[in-house]
């Protein structure tokens, strides 16, 4: 039984602990006198930043937990400070005493420490990786994240959906859409509306868009990390033009507020022959990329996540699905009647992430030749009711599944996992048996985002 999630919502006198499986969703009450709960961790590894976050957001204590340090409080955040609690109203903090993070570490003969961070050096987003190594050799990596803490959840108590539509879209530059679709989805719930088919395919489309936007990046730059420099010149051509057909589609490069209840009158033609030249430019690029025996030297055996650790860890998106996890929120009957084929491999290595992303990019294309269509459908929504409602959207980066409470017509509660939570937590899985010039290498092939965890 997979996990999908696991957060609080604070009530009258209780903390309510919503733990969200595949299958059926859990919910316990435990009292603010004694807010105390046991650990998941030992059957499902990924609860482990979830319960580590509740700690830190509303002082849950996790009575059985092996790793009880902080994960979205960093070394001067003031102790006892709780800011998901109802009761915590301030805007600003006073710097507490630094007390150092304790990371995890290998020691022995010959055994040093490496620090990479805490900004990344091609992305410009704060994030720490902690090695222990032998010579070349990795032993142990620990990922250290969470350090701009934007307060996203706070920030959206007491707004509005449509008020929180500008904040949610931009949560993950790399994931707009996807936000954006899950938003939408919320919306139809709680107005009792049924999205006309005509919508459906043209949001399909932007999402289907915003992934090969992703994709045709990472097929650049993953080459790139194994010093194959000329594919990242040949992809980032064909992710620029992707972003600014986005940018005449939508009116914004990264495709924000595009997804709402109007669709716009577009010339289809013109999308049709640019979709038509993308799908030879890729075939191309296929070819010469699958004919250089040296890259797939670099490719093959790096970075093994096995199927096992990709089912134990619950992980989604292009990580599962390379590691033969057959997980795609597209696997419905829409996208199936549109031409969707779920990509997969078995190997879990680099080759096997560059392959589904590769193939991804050739099935989106289809996928949107047959999204398109003229329409200028517009609906109005009918009245937002209160309630509790779930939705999912499959971005880029995979499975991303949002929580919106709505009390008297404003956001109650509002809880987000980005895809990346939980596949950052298996990054140290795929490094033993590889030599830190390959971290890069890894690190690219999944493709994960800062932003997203960080909110």
């Amino acid at each position: 039984m997979r996990l999908i999630a696991r957060y609080a919502k604070e009530r009258e006198g209780t903390f309510e602990i919503v733990t969200v499986f595949e299958s059926k969703t859990q919910r316990e009450m435990i009292s603010k006198e004694n807010p105390v709960i046991r650990t998941l961790a030992k059957k499902h590894p990924s609860a482990i930043w979830f319960e580590r976050k509740m700690s830190d957001d509303f002082g849950i204590i996790i009575e059985d937990a092996f790793d009880k340090r902080p994960l979205v409080h960093q070394e001067r955040f003031p102790k006892a400070i709780h800011p998901m609690q109802k009761s915590f109203q301030k805007n600003t903090l006073d710097f507490a005493e630094f007390i150092p993070y304790k990371y995890e570490a290998i020691q022995g003969d010959g055994v040093f420490q490496v620090s990479v961070g805490p900004i990344h050096a091609g992305i410009i987003e704060p994030g720490h990786f902690h090695f222990s190594q032998a010579g070349e050799d990795m032993l142990h990596q620990e990922v250290r994240h969470f350090y701009k803490y934007r307060a996203i959840e706070k920030m959206l108590e007491g707004k509005t959906l449509l008020e929180a539509k500008p904040v949610i879209e931009r949560i993950s530059g790399n994931e707009s859409i996807a936000y954006q679709t899950a938003w939408r989805d919320i919306v139809c719930q709680a107005a009792g509306t049924e999205l006309p088919l005509s919508l459906r395919k043209r949001h399909a489309f932007l999402l289907e868009m915003e992934r090969i936007i992703h994709h045709l990046t990472d097929l650049g730059f993953i080459p790139n990390d194994a010093g194959f420099g000329a594919a990242l010149a040949f992809a980032s051509k064909l992710s620029e033009d992707a972003r600014r057909q986005l940018q005449k589609v939508t009116g914004h490069r990264f495709g924000f507020d595009a997804i709402g209840f109007e669709n716009k009158v577009l010339d289809i033609s013109s999308l049709h022959d640019y979709l038509e030249g993308l799908q030879k430019d890729i075939v191309f690029f296929e070819t010469w990329i699958m004919d250089i025996p040296s890259l797939w030297d670099r490719f093959d055996t790096t970075g093994i996540l096995q199927k096992a650790d990709a089912l134990k860890y619950d992980t989604v998106g292009v990580v599962a699905r390379a590691s033969g996890f057959p997980l795609d929120r597209r696997l419905e009957p829409f996208y199936l009647e549109h031409g969707f084929e779920i990509q997969t491999e078995q190997s879990g290595d680099v080759a096997a992430r560059f392959k589904v992303r590769l193939q991804e990019v050739k099935n989106s294309i289809v996928m949107m030749q047959h999204f398109l269509e003229e329409d200028d459908t517009h609906i109005v929504t009918g009245k937002i009711n209160d309630g509790d409602y779930t939705a999912f959207a499959e971005s880029s980066l995979g499975e991303l599944f949002m929580n919106i409470e709505i009390k008297e017509g404003i956001i109650e509660r509002f809880f987000v996992r980005d895809p990346s939570f939980m596949n950052w937590q298996t990054l140290h899985l795929m490094m033993p048996n590889n030599i830190i010039a390959d971290f890069p290498l890894i690190n690219k092939s999944c493709d994960l985002s800062y932003a997203g965890n960080d909110l």
